[in-house]
């Protein structure tokens, strides 16, 4: 179970696999909680590395949340590495197809396919 994932309370979990730098969030990223993803985003950009944002677990995103992780593919995009998106569901799936935003970074439904699957589903683009 990841802590966080049902409470409500955000929680971010970084770890590395298979090479790939993995930052799960669970609970609810608002602008009262986005420091903490901003923090990990920051510190997980590497040059040529590949950063997967597992949100599998996060139950709620606003345009704060968002807006971190538009500038979190800036930053990875400025140091030659790649940002990319697991598990969009439910509201937080609405809100990134709502804003377009889903169009913007590569999207898989798991950690498993982003790391064994070609670049993402058809239609999404790379980074």
């Amino acid at each position: 179970m990841v802590p966080g994932a049902d409470s409500g309370r955000f929680t971010v979990a970084v770890r590395t696999v298979d090479g790939a730098v993995v930052v799960q969030l669970a609970g609810e990223l608002d602008h009262d909680t986005a420091q903490p993803l901003r923090q990990a985003l920051d510190e997980a950009v590497t040059p040529g590395g590949r950063l997967l944002v597992d949100l599998t677990h996060l139950g709620f995103c606003d345009s704060t949340g968002l807006n971190v992780l538009l500038h979190g593919r800036l930053a990875a995009r400025e140091a030659g590495a790649g940002l990319e998106l697991v598990g969009l569901r439910g509201s937080v799936a609405r809100m990134f197809r709502i804003t377009g935003a889903d169009g913007v970074f590569p999207v898989h439904a798991d950690v498993e396919q982003a790391l064994t699957g070609p670049g993402g589903p058809p239609g999404r683009h790379p980074v």
